[in-house]
C-alpha cells in the first residue's frame, strides 16, 4: 500500500518521530493535527493499546490489513511452532522486511526511502531483480545494490546517521554496497517505539 497522508501530520498525530529523520521532529510542533487536536484527552485504557497499535503499524508503514495479518496470523503461528514469545515473533517478521533491512543497513537515511529504492528496483535480492518491499528476508540471503547506481549521488558517500545503530543480525559491505542477514533479529537490540505486548493485546480484545 502507498501512504499518501502526509508523514509529518502521522508523526504529530502520534507523537513520536515515526520515521527517524530530523524532518519528521515533533518538537517543531508538538500539537495534534486538525482541528481540536490540542485538546484531544488519550487517557482510556483501550486508547493507549489503540496508539501502541498505530505508531507501531505506522513506522513499518504497513496497511491495516496486512498488519492485523502480521499479528493475528504469520507471526502468531509462527510463534507457536518455534516456542518464541508472540511479541519476539512479530518483531522478526517487521525487521526481516527487505525495506526494514535495507534502512537499519543504512543504505538509506529513512525507512520511506528504503521503501522507494526497493519499489524502483533499485536493489537485487541473491543477485536477481527485486522491487517489492514486503518480502522477508531469510538467514544467508543478500541484498545488493544494482552496479549502474553505486555511482549515483543517493548512495555515494551515504553514512550511517550516528543516532542509527547497525544490528548484529546483518553484515554490511560498504564496498560491495550489499547486505546480507546472518541470524533473526533480536527485540532487545534495537528500541521500538511502541510497547508490542500492547499491541498484541489490542487484536486480542478486538
Amino acid at each position: 500500500m502507498k501512504y499518501t497522508w502526509p508523514k509529518f501530520k502521522l508523526c504529530r498525530r502520534e507523537q513520536a518521530n515515526l520515521f527517524w529523520s530530523d524532518k519528521y521532529d515533533i518538537k517543531k510542533r508538538r500539537s495534534l493535527p486538525w482541528q481540536h487536536g490540542s485538546s484531544m484527552k488519550r487517557h482510556s485504557e483501550y486508547g493507549k493499546l489503540l496508539r501502541n497499535k498505530q505508531i507501531l503499524k505506522r513506522s513499518y508503514l504497513l496497511s491495516e490489513k496486512q498488519f492485523r495479518n502480521l499479528v493475528q496470523k504469520q507471526s502468531s503461528k509462527y510463534s507457536k511452532n518455534n516456542w518464541v514469545s508472540h511479541d519476539l515473533a512479530l518483531y522478526i517478521f517487521l525487521e526481516s522486511r527487505i525495506d526494514s533491512i535495507i534502512y537499519r543497513s543504512g543504505l538509506a537515511k529513512t525507512i520511506i526511502q528504503a521503501r522507494q529504492a526497493v519499489n524502483h528496483g533499485h536493489f537485487l535480492l541473491n543477485g536477481r531483480k527485486h522491487n517489492i518491499p514486503s518480502t522477508f528476508i531469510k538467514i544467508g540471503d543478500k541484498i545488493t545494490l544494482k552496479t549502474k547506481l553505486k555511482d549515483s549521488p543517493l548512495y555515494t558517500g551515504i553514512t550511517v546517521s550516528k543516532t542509527q545503530k547497525i544490528p548484529s543480525w546483518i553484515k554490511v559491505d560498504r564496498n560491495k554496497y550489499e547486505v546480507e542477514m546472518l541470524s533473526l533479529p533480536k527485540l532487545w537490540e534495537l528500541w521500538v517505539l511502541a510497547d508490542i505486548l500492547k499491541v498484541i493485546e489490542f487484536y486480542a480484545r478486538a
